[in-house]
């Protein structure tokens, strides 16, 4: 059988693969019954049912012609480096880094250096649009899980509330 979409197949392939891996994982775990889950119920389901959804797309990619073949194309690898350094930037100014000694920096802090960062991933960067939309993304965070769901995550930076 020939692939007659590349996209579609490493697509599916890759969720199949995603969601079998998450299926596998979650296995471990109490499953209880569909009327008292257990921690690994929800995870089951949820990699069971990416991994057929990553089935019905690989077989439909061998089945649906497409006029080039979907080529796959190069992996992007500068938008890739930056949006996941800015989530790793995130989680390190949330939790600090205590193995070299680096306190939590807080999630204002976090905020800003999480939009910066991944604002580089596109082909323009203005430091002012980023500077709003910062200011914007780290307002509504604070209200929504600091003030509305009352999360216990360090806010400003350890060094001025210690």
């Amino acid at each position: 059988m020939k692939i007659q979409s590349q996209k579609d197949f490493y697509s599916g392939l890759m969720f199949t693969i995603v969601g079998g891996s998450f299926a596998l994982g979650a296995s471990s775990y109490q499953l209880g019954t569909g009327a008292r889950m257990g921690p690994g119920y929800f995870p089951l389901i949820l990699g069971i049912l990416l991994a057929v959804l990553g089935c019905a797309i690989a077989v439909k990619s061998m089945i649906t012609p497409t006029p080039d073949g979907d080529k796959v194309g190069k992996f992007a690898w500068k938008p890739l480096f930056f949006i996941i350094s800015a989530n790793l930037v995130f989680g390190a100014c949330i939790g600090g880094l205590p193995m070299i000694g680096l306190k939590p920096l807080g999630l204002i802090v976090g905020i800003y250096l999480l939009t910066y960062i991944a604002s580089h991933a596109g082909d323009e960067h203005k430091f002012k649009e980023v500077a709003v939309l910062a200011t914007v993304l780290a307002l509504l965070s604070y209200v929504a899980f600091i003030v509305l769901l009352k999360l216990q995550f360090p806010v400003w930076p350890a060094y001025f509330t210690a």
